[in-house]
């Protein structure tokens, strides 16, 4: 198939408003094309009938689908049946309605935690189903599992362009600092920024501190999409890292040093750690011409502004 062209055609970014639809609608802005979007309140995703309605309304060219359930290890163990439930139901209605409306291709965007918890590091494509996933957060998993399945059978039975894309660890502006339902690196940004807020001395970690994470600066993964919409047109999915890896102690001290923060870290070892290491292997995506940008100090500087002027009031 020939690369396509995003200029002055109907880009569907589904989940426009959380932390990735937001930097994909401003990385599009380049593209010249026209962005769709619908918010939870008019549009359930979940629900079939009402997706079935919009697609039919407003005929997309291309869908980027970036909706999901998400959070930390907390919102993961205390809520699996609706991480299953609502990541599926976005899954098998976006893209079973994008064949039915003949939607010219799609992105379905998953997420590093399909791979099973003890894969060869780093982590290749073929990883896949070939091992136990993390208990902690596999209802998620599963459902994203499922989700870029149905994009391969589809591609395969019907010949559709439904494509599907794993990105690793993602953080940055607009992120969810929640304590309780965010992410690692976001969570720690609202501690420290509460500990000097509050002249708090000391910060307590979940876990260890040893376990090894890669991230990616949200920004860098929507040019990474936008990319691969153009130039990818095969079934099976492709990883999206930044072969950088930290651990999180070394996290921690990185946006101490951002924040200026002086105090010491206490790690609760009675909490759970997650999988040990998580390193994608993007040689894949890095061998067509497409690498992250932006470095893991310089990311964490541009999102520690974003919280300073939004949420640390």
């Amino acid at each position: 198939m020939k690369n396509i062209k995003l200029k002055n055609k109907k880009v569907f970014v589904a989940g426009h408003d959380g932390l990735v639809g937001k930097s994909l609608c401003k990385r599009l802005e380049k593209e010249n094309c026209k962005i769709l979007t619908c918010s939870k309140r008019k549009v359930d995703l979940r629900d079939f009938n009402k997706t079935n309605n919009w697609l039919k309304l407003n005929k997309p060219d291309y869908i980027f689908i970036c909706a999901a359930r998400v959070g930390g290890i907390l919102e993961n163990s205390l809520y699996p049946a609706d991480f299953i439930y609502d990541n599926l139901s976005i899954a098998t209605n976006l893209i079973h309605l994008s064949y039915k409306h003949k939607i010219k291709k799609i992105l379905y965007l998953g997420s590093s935690c399909i791979y099973p918890k003890f894969s060869k590091q780093p982590i290749k494509e073929d990883s896949l189903l070939t091992g136990s996933l993390e208990p902690t957060n596999e209802w998620y998993a599963i459902a994203k599992i499922a989700g870029l399945k149905l994009c391969k059978a589809y591609s395969v039975q019907h010949k559709c362009n439904f494509i599907s894309a794993m990105p690793t660890n993602l953080y940055g502006p607009g992120d969810n600092f929640d304590i309780n339902s965010g992410h690692v690196l976001p969570g720690l940004v609202h501690k420290i920024f509460d500990a000097l807020k509050y002249k708090k001395k000391t910060i307590t970690i979940w876990g260890t501190g040893k376990p090894k994470r890669e991230f990616l600066f949200v920004d860098d993964l929507a040019d990474a999409l936008v990319f691969l919409m153009k130039k990818y047109n095969k079934p099976d999915h492709i990883n999206i890292g930044s072969n950088q890896e930290v651990t999180i102690k070394d996290l921690a001290k990185i946006i101490s040093k951002v924040t200026n923060f002086k105090g010491n870290f206490i790690f609760d070892k009675s909490k759970p750690d997650g999988t040990p290491r998580k390193l994608i292997n993007s040689k894949k995506i890095n061998s067509m011409g497409w690498r992250s940008k932006t470095t893991l100090s310089k990311g964490i500087e541009l999102t520690c502004e974003w919280y300073l002027k939004n949420k640390s009031k």
